[in-house]
């Protein structure tokens, strides 16, 4: 008797969970359809405000601003996103951009103890080196 308790109870838990998604889904279709509604609005609010003093052209519908939009979007495309193999692609770059930095970066692992280095020998190596340079200079402006 208590399987029977055990089967019906997950039964209800898997209906309420496809009830629950189908709802979310239908919420959600019903949200784009909104934003795809204002945002025509939005655009032929826009063009009726701008483009007939800017440029001289006629108000337009809200039918034709929802075409306007739809055009753009052909046009200039539907947002950019992750699409299929531009994750590969950067995934990519980045492998190789690491590959190619790996030397650079051991090297610079070793700069930490450039202010210790600087603080106790770098300040007389670099006055000595002046020194040898002047020496040097006045060597050869004298042959």
């Amino acid at each position: 008797m208590e399987y029977k308790n055990e089967f019906e109870q997950s039964v209800e838990n898997r209906v309420k969970d496809h009830v629950t998604k189908g709802v979310k889904l239908v919420f959600f279709a019903l949200f784009v359809i909104a934003m795809l509604f204002l945002v025509g609005y939005i655009v032929m609010l826009l063009w009726n405000w701008l483009m007939p003093e800017l440029f001289g052209l006629s108000t337009i519908t809200y039918w034709q601003a929802f075409g306007i939009l739809i055009l753009a979007k052909i046009i200039f495309g539907f947002g950019g996103g992750n699409g299929p193999g531009k994750s590969h692609k950067k995934r990519r770059l980045r492998s190789r951009r690491n590959k190619s930095c790996s030397s650079l970066r051991k090297d610079f692992s070793e700069w930490k103890y450039y202010d210790e280095y600087w603080s106790t020998e770098g300040e007389a190596a670099f006055k000595e080196f002046v020194k040898r340079k002047n020496e040097n200079d006045g060597k050869r402006q004298v042959d």
